[in-house]
């Protein structure tokens, strides 16, 4: 009798989640420091607004390492499905500190707006926005697509995270620019519209990570997938019942097919592994349990 699952070492995703995460601490820690030391050395409140968003960066990347180590850990008797409904849980974790940075980018926006702004010489901060957002755009590009070869939910989180962070890089750079050629209040204004961006990013992620941790299932796309592909298997002659649930960052698909009932047990055990192997192939999919029933049975 099996107590835990059985998971055969993968050194090549355990390589691409460090890839992962050199990357974004690196890249955080980087833009932090150099954003706070500018945004205090030139007062731009919008500056500042996007330090803080970046520091709420290094504080969700050091989530991100600890979580990620964790959920990749292989089952034992304690969780014997594995450890990956741990994943969506640091990427909520992840949002508690961008909804912080959002607050704080508010506060300090809203506080300068309402003492009337002050005119920032652009020229240092302008250079480090626009570093910036460069290197988020590189950040992004890579994060997305190793959240996509991994089905990684906290990876793709920080995907978007690059890309917001891409854009209230601009809304900064434009109030910055602004407050010494336009007027000084388009610098806390660059500051809020950073901090609305900050929001919306948070608002999606919750929602996404949410549902990878209530269970949520496949969406009506996918479900016809697995099936075409079930029904497509030579013995298949129909699914009658389709269920699936995220366990985590990926799906349990839990399915019934009808087979020929005067078919050896042998046969039916080998339509069923087929079955199992072809839909385990889906990168959504982790794990498949097929109930094999002779046709006419519901």
């Amino acid at each position: 009798m099996r107590w835990i699952r059985e998971i055969t070492p993968q050194p090549e995703q355990n390589r691409l989640y460090r890839q992962a995460l050199v990357l974004t601490l690196g890249g955080n820690v980087f833009l932090a420091l150099m954003k706070a030391l500018v945004a205090y050395i030139s007062g731009s409140v919008a500056l500042y607004s996007d330090a803080a968003n970046s520091i709420s960066d290094v504080v969700y990347s050091l989530f991100m390492v600890f979580g990620l180590w964790y959920a990749q850990r292989p089952p034992d008797l304690s969780h014997p499905q594995g450890h990956s409904r741990f994943e969506p849980l640091i990427g909520l974790m992840v949002t508690v500190s961008m909804a912080f940075a959002g607050y704080e980018a508010a506060r300090a926006s809203i506080q300068r707006f309402l003492a009337g702004g002050l005119a920032v010489e652009p020229g240092l901060p302008a250079l480090v926005l626009f570093v910036s957002a460069a290197v988020k755009v590189g950040m992004f590009y890579r994060i997305r697509s190793l959240s996509k070869k991994l089905a990684s939910p906290t990876l793709a989180t920080t995907a978007r995270d690059n890309l917001s962070d891409v854009l209230t890089s601009g809304a900064a750079l434009v109030g910055a620019v602004g407050s010494k050629w336009i007027h000084p209040l388009t610098d806390p204004i660059g500051g809020v519209l950073v901090s609305l961006w900050i929001f919306r990013t948070v608002f999606k992620a919750v929602r996404e990570n949410l549902g990878f941790l209530t269970g949520q299932g496949a969406d009506e796309a996918l479900r016809q997938q697995l099936v075409k592909v079930a029904e497509g298997i030579e013995g298949v002659q129909r699914v009658h019942h389709l269920m699936s649930e995220y366990t985590g960052p990926r799906l349990v698909v839990d399915l019934h097919i009808n087979v020929d009932g005067e078919m050896s047990v042998h046969r039916a055990h080998e339509i069923a592994d087929e079955v199992i192997r072809r839909l385990e192939e889906f990168p959504e999919v982790d794990r498949v349990y097929v109930h094999i029933e002779p046709d006419g049975v519901e």
